[in-house]
């Protein structure tokens, strides 16, 4: 694979990793100038539906989640019997890595790696995703210490079927829950058992079940209690210790009920904040919904053969009985008394059940209504409400979200009711990102329970990466899981300009075209010129038509004639003199091309030859010329003869 393009863009470059049904390899992006990872399916299995399947899951459950903590998917591909997934690339070490070296992890690392874990168990949850292999090998810790989980390979949404097959439990021993070891159902809980033993090893630097087979940890998830982990790192704090006690339960309804709560106590924890002592016991009802056994033929006949043998017990009395007549008398006038008493009953009862009848009535259907026209609804009807509440982001605050008896049903006059009524928006305080990096400001929009929302990028003067502005304000209050947009600098802007010609004009104009230009004039040398007259610019150190940034400094050299020439005493002659010539341009427009000749002894001898910019430059064209005496010259204008002048000097 190394050299391989995929994908006409990811130039693979050296593998980097491996597990049972893929490679991974560190890759360059050719299109973005990027590194990347890419995921390879081992060509084993390219031939396996099942694995095949198993693959474009993973694909498409990591695709849907964007988080900081979780490893982003940028791109999913095949190329011939080759499937693949580019990932982001992750420069550091994954958590077992650093577990190995430091063994033993301070409280305060223990804390910030599971926080980040949790955070991003609670984005994959929220988005009905579980990950079933929460482990320290799929952790990779940055530079920087911030945890990204990866290997979504075995993940399923909570929406569809969790019923793990019994004959192939999925995830890895260390590190999964009972359920997992049981191949029973499985949901965000069996992740949060998993952090658990995560939890358990960066405090103890061990697992807390070992075995020499795989089956036989299975049976110590199952059947045994670990160690407390205060027994293998005495500096454990107690809160820590009851948070991973609690996330290790081996019933599921004791363990945390989400990620959330598994954050909150964390967070109180990092912040010596007091909280109530976890709870760890199971509750149970005294008398709870049994599921009662048939009674099986043998019960039946067992039941049989004792009612024959207390039959025959009872004969046997009565025969002993005989010489007691007289008990017969009293036990017959029990028997008839007893049969009056029961007609008595009988027709007292069902009298009595007329005149205290409770009449039933139809439940009506309280969602969707406020709770104060729920109220008057179940009085006119003659029941009863028990309200109970809870935070909904898309519900109205005092709006009815759900009964739990159904519209319809009869029940009796002044029967409960239990409906749940929305407490409106949980709300978050939108923290002030404005001159954080952008990496802080995701990481306070996460603390703060928001989102990351439209990210756009302007020009400043503030560092590229820093936040400009943000919507909402800093401190508005948002409903939690609110998107929060800011704006990032990009650093200051940079105008490029196409240098002008300042060539022949004079010191004034090209002051003019320096200032129209935004540039800025630097030093103005002089210099002579046989060419140009005095004043006129000569030179510039930036060349025209060259790409420069707005306010580069702009040097000139200005003609100061052209140079006197000393008298030869034995000729007393003296040298040739100058003339400009000025050339109207007010028919042409853009650049012309103008040349100059002059005629001696009938032959034309170039003496001017120039590009002109009639745009920046003017119409007028100003050409010098030296000679003596009377010289006669040709003007072509593009190549065309314009007119022939006389020029005496």
């Amino acid at each position: 694979m190394i050299g391989k393009i995929l994908g006409n863009r990811y130039e693979i470059i050296e593998k980097i990793g491996g597990g049972g049904m893929a490679l991974v390899y560190k890759a360059k992006c050719n299109l973005l100038n990027r590194y990347v990872a890419i995921k390879v399916l081992r060509s084993e299995f390219v031939n396996d539906k099942t694995v095949l399947e198993k693959f474009r899951k993973e694909s498409q459950a990591s695709a849907s989640l964007s988080h900081p903590n979780i490893v982003n998917i940028y791109d999913v591909g095949e190329e011939g019997d080759i499937y693949y997934i580019v990932m982001e690339y992750v420069e550091g070490k994954t958590l077992k890595e650093v577990i190995k070296k430091k063994g033993v992890l301070s409280a305060d690392e223990i804390l910030e790696f599971s926080r980040q874990i949790a955070l991003a168990l609670k984005h994959a949850h929220s988005n009905h995703i579980i990950h079933r292999d929460i482990k320290p090998h799929n952790i990779l810790v940055t530079e920087d210490n911030r945890a990204k989980v990866t290997d979504f390979g075995i993940a399923l949404a909570a929406t569809s079927s969790t019923i793990t097959n019994t004959g192939s439990v999925i995830g890895s021993v260390h590190y999964f829950s009972p359920e997992q070891a049981r191949g029973g159902y499985t949901d965000e809980k069996s992740d949060l058992y998993s952090l658990g033993v995560v939890m358990y090893e960066m405090a103890t630097g061990k697992v807390p079940f070992e075995g020499d087979r795989p089956v036989t940890v299975a049976l110590k998830h199952i059947q045994e209690e670990a160690d407390k982990p205060s027994e293998h790192n005495m500096s454990i704090p107690k809160g820590l210790e009851a948070i991973i006690i609690k996330l290790m339960q081996k019933e599921q309804s004791v363990r945390y009920s989400n990620a959330s709560e598994v954050i909150e106590d964390l967070y109180k924890i990092k912040n010596n904040i007091d909280f109530d002592d976890i709870d760890n016991t199971l509750k149970i009802e005294d008398s709870p919904t049994q599921i009662i056994p048939a009674v099986t033929a043998d019960e039946m006949k067992e039941l049989t053969n004792s009612k024959d043998e207390f039959n025959s017990n009872n004969e046997s009395t009565k025969n002993k009985g005989k010489k007691k007549d007289k008990r017969k008398l009293v036990i017959g006038s029990a028997i008839i008394s007893a049969l009056i008493a029961a007609i008595v009953f009988t027709f007292g009862f069902f009298y009595l059940s007329d005149l205290f009848k409770v009449e039933n009535v139809e439940v009506p259907n309280f969602v969707s209504m406020n709770v104060e026209d729920a109220k008057e609804l179940a009085g006119k009807v003659g029941l009863r409400l028990n309200i109970s509440r809870k935070y909904d982001n898309t519900i109205p605050k005092d709006e009815v979200v759900n009964q739990l008896t159904s519209e319809g049903m009869k029940v009796k006059k002044g029967f409960e009711i239990k409906i749940i009524v929305s407490d409106g928006s949980k709300l978050a305080t939108v923290p002030d990102l404005i001159y954080k990096t952008e990496m802080e400001a995701e990481r306070m929009l996460v603390d703060e329970g928001l989102e990351t929302g439209e990210v756009v990028e302007e020009f400043s003067e503030l560092p590229v990466g820093t936040v400009i502005d943000q919507n909402p304000r800093a401190n508005f209050k948002v409903a939690e899981n609110s998107a929060v947009d800011y704006v990032i600098s990009k650093g200051p802007e940079v105008v490029t300009i196409n240098m002008p010609s300042l060539e022949g004009k004079t010191l004034e104009e090209a002051k003019n075209i320096i200032s129209r230009y935004n540039l800025t004039l630097g030093d103005v040398g002089k210099e002579y010129s046989d060419i140009y007259e005095e004043g006129i610019v000569i030179d510039q150190n930036i060349g025209a038509n060259t790409q420069v940034q707005e306010e580069s400094v702009v040097n000139l050299i200005v003609s100061k004639g052209i140079e006197d020439e000393e008298v030869d005493e034995d000729t007393n002659e003296n040298g040739p003199s100058a003339r400009t010539i000025s050339i109207t341009l007010d028919d042409y427009t853009d650049t012309v091309n103008v040349e100059i000749f002059n005629i001696e002894d009938r032959e034309e001898k170039l003496v001017y030859a120039k590009e002109h910019n009639i745009e920046e430059e003017g119409n007028t064209v100003r050409a010098q010329v030296t000679g003596e005496g009377s010289q006669e010259f040709v003007i072509y204008i593009n190549g065309e003869k314009q007119e022939t002048i006389v020029v005496d000097f």
